[in-house]
């Protein structure tokens, strides 16, 4: 699998353990990125993004949502298709 996976977590969040043990289960490397104590970061995210939760994921670069939206694709049989790209 090619394409850059870049995840915003924080480690309270109980969708972002499941976002990721899901990348892992599909054996998918991501760049993560824990915004728990990184304010800045935090907020540069929501105003790029209009999204005040995580975790928020990018497929090369392109926004595909938390993990309810990773989950829909997974279900119907998408993600692998983004994540082979």
């Amino acid at each position: 699998m090619s394409a850059k996976v870049v995840i915003y977590t924080k480690e309270s969040c109980p969708y972002c353990i499941r976002a990721k043990q899901l990348l892992q289960s599909k054996g998918v490397s991501y760049e993560e990125h824990n915004l728990e104590n990184n304010p800045t970061e935090l907020e540069a995210l929501k105003a790029r993004t209009k999204w005040r939760t995580v975790p928020q994921i990018f497929i090369n670069d392109k926004m595909i949502g938390g993990f309810s939206e990773l989950l829909a694709l997974e279900t119907s049989k998408k993600l692998d298709a983004l994540l082979n790209s």
